[in-house]
């Protein structure tokens, strides 16, 4: 049996997830009372938000010129927060079918996962999809695919996922224009005889309370089959197969051996979930490989935020679930930390705003967990005057200023699409958040590329939800991670009761320091609710206080019993009430709720 395997991209929102469900039903894995929008979706989350977060995998048969061919893909996510998911399905295919939406037409992410798949070196099927819609301009939306990512127009295929058009010519032309499986070398100085031997690629993994780490594979050398001696070369851990199946597309356990180029899973009694590391190389025990298969990258977190437990929530099964959840998706990272507000916790790094909100959910659902989140933040280095630099995530973890020569930031480069008639808008904004223009590329008659630097800690709260406003919905971006820059950056402390928050502390730059001070001062005034005592707000830079706010204390009439009498009587009792405010504040505490944290966020811009 013929193997193709391929991963399905495209920009957010193009029918990924219904392409996928058409191939399922056309080629008969999922049968009519089985089939449901987003089949491969199966988390409820992705069902809530209408989006993929995490890729899925599926084999297939289907029936082409006589032979039966098995379809490994992977359907993966749209959003630009999840492209280490995208990066990682390709390096476990052939081949990709690029999806095009026919009335949209090519977007930014669709621009960007091209390229990865182009850099990993697959074959790409350009679809142009939607092609039902009223809207919809296939042959012309086809140019422009040709135009911008140069695959040629006549090569692409018209489908609509929705009615079933052009789903019969899309499958056989995966039979016919992808690759079958190549053996995949581990270096150039990989010796021959490891092509022969079983290697596997760890390309996800869930975990299992019954069954421990389920490892999703691709096998691309040798076979594996049920009961034999394995060995993880990375963890350098050894395991003995119990179970090997295939996603069909739900779990389907299968006793004939794995043959090179084929996709599954793989139950080994894997308990401890540090002994599964995506990307690493599964060998046999008693003849293993000589070099492993060439990993993935590490992933590079670009905003940070603190989770503290909450409620009733302990600090252990807060780690618990952290750490079952990292196994399932990798680009997130944590370590411990520790706030004399909050108590202990765990600093984790995301790969943006829309991972971060995920990941929150995803821990208080499938961890059952209460959490405190505190406003996320971005890496900083600080070039010290010892000429020592060093990395920062947490503005409460700057070094004394007299020890700092300067602050760099992290720099994004921009690739806006934009209508035509939002581009002086769109450059309003991005002048607003310290922008430096790069280039301005036409994409059609109605469209516009803008190339933007920006500093990442600008963009990464509501730049892309003003982007949205804006354009009326019709704007995309991605961005590509930069080089650190110097500024004129200090951090702004933030102090409740004449105690520092940590948690509210923020790099500013300086020139818009004192107006950001007054503005979350005001949002921390609406957060936190009234005391039985006067709570002063004050932000500072250092020693100096830039802004204040005074939330009044619940007001109580102590002289309300008093009827007549002479006025000192009053007066007694306003002293001793004034008496026994001055020691609440003294030793009273401050509840802070979680929006106030989240108030750091607001740059004083008109919504």
């Amino acid at each position: 049996m013929k193997i193709r395997n391929f991963c399905i991209i495209a920009h957010i929102d193009h029918g990924k997830s219904t392409l996928a469900d058409r191939m399922l039903a056309s080629t008969g894995a999922v049968t009519e009372r089985e089939a449901r929008e987003q089949t491969l979706d199966d988390m409820d989350l992705e069902r809530e938000r209408g989006i993929t977060i995490k890729a899925s995998s599926v084999s297939v048969i289907h029936h082409y010129k006589g032979e039966d061919y098995m379809l490994n893909f992977i359907d993966t996510p749209g959003h630009v927060d999840f492209h280490y998911e995208v990066s990682r399905a390709l390096q476990a295919c052939e081949g990709a079918i690029l999806i095009v939406d026919s009335a949209q037409g090519v977007e930014a992410q669709t621009v960007a996962n091209a390229y990865l798949a182009i850099e990993a070196d697959l074959e790409m099927i350009p679809v142009i999809n939607k092609i039902d819609l009223p809207g919809a301009r296939p042959e012309e939306i086809a140019i422009e695919t040709e135009h911008v990512l140069g695959l040629p127009a006549d090569e692409c295929i018209f489908t609509s996922a929705k009615t079933g058009a052009g789903i019969p010519e899309l499958l056989d032309a995966i039979c016919e224009r992808l690759p079958d499986p190549a053996p995949r070398k581990a270096g150039d100085d990989a010796p021959e005889s490891d092509n022969d031997k079983t290697r596997a690629l760890i390309f996800d993994a869930k975990y299992d309370d019954y069954r421990g780490v389920v490892v999703y594979f691709r096998l691309f050398s040798g076979k594996l089959k049920v009961g034999d001696k394995i060995r993880m070369m990375g963890t350098k851990r050894g395991f003995a197969v119990g179970e090997l199946g295939k996603f069909k597309p739900k779990m389907e356990r299968q006793k004939e051996p794995m043959e090179a180029g084929e996709v599954g899973y793989m139950v080994a009694s894997i308990k401890t979930l540090a002994d599964v590391n995506i990307g690493d190389t599964i060998t046999l025990d008693n003849d293993p490989a000589e070099q492993a298969l060439p990993g993935y990258q590490e992933p590079h977190p670009m905003v940070f935020c603190d989770f503290y437990p909450a409620g009733e929530t302990q600090f252990d099964d807060l780690r618990e679930a952290v750490t079952k959840l990292h196994v399932n998706d990798a680009s997130f990272t944590y370590q411990p930390t520790n706030s004399e507000a909050l108590g202990s916790g765990f600093r984790c790094g995301f790969l943006g705003m829309l991972h971060m909100d995920i990941i929150q959910e995803r821990l208080e659902r499938e961890g059952d967990v209460s959490l405190v989140q505190t406003a996320p933040t971005v890496t900083y280095e600080i070039a010290l005057r010892n000429g020592e630099v060093i990395e920062i995530t947490n503005p409460a973890d700057l070094p004394d200023p007299s020890l700092i020569q300067e602050i760099r930031e992290p720099m994004i480069t921009a690739e806006i699409i934009v209508p035509n008639d939002s581009i002086g808008d769109m450059m309003k904004l991005c002048d607003q958040r310290r922008g430096l223009y790069q280039k301005q590329q036409f994409l059609s008659e109605t469209r516009q590329i803008l190339e933007y630097e920006l500093p990442l800690a600008e963009t990464i709260y509501d730049f892309y939800d003003k982007l949205k406003s804006i354009t009326s919905g019709y704007g995309t971006m991605d961005y590509q991670l930069g080089e650190f820059k110097r500024d004129n950056l200090v951090k702004m402390d933030i102090l409740v009761n004449g105690t520092k928050v940590d948690a509210l502390s923020v790099i500013v730059h300086r020139d818009k320091a004192e107006y950001r001070g007054r503005v979350l001062l005001k949002r921390l005034k609406q957060e936190i609710d009234r005391h039985l005592f006067e709570i002063p707000l004050q932000a500072a830079i250092g020693g100096k206080i830039i802004a204040r706010e005074t939330i009044k204390s619940v007001g109580k009439n102590v002289t309300a019993k008093c009827y007549g009498g002479d006025v000192t009587r009053k007066r007694k009792l306003l002293e001793k009430q004034k008496k026994g405010k001055e020691r609440m504040k003294r030793v009273g505490t401050v509840d802070i709720p979680q929006e106030a944290f989240m108030a750091v966020l607001d740059t004083g811009e008109e919504k």
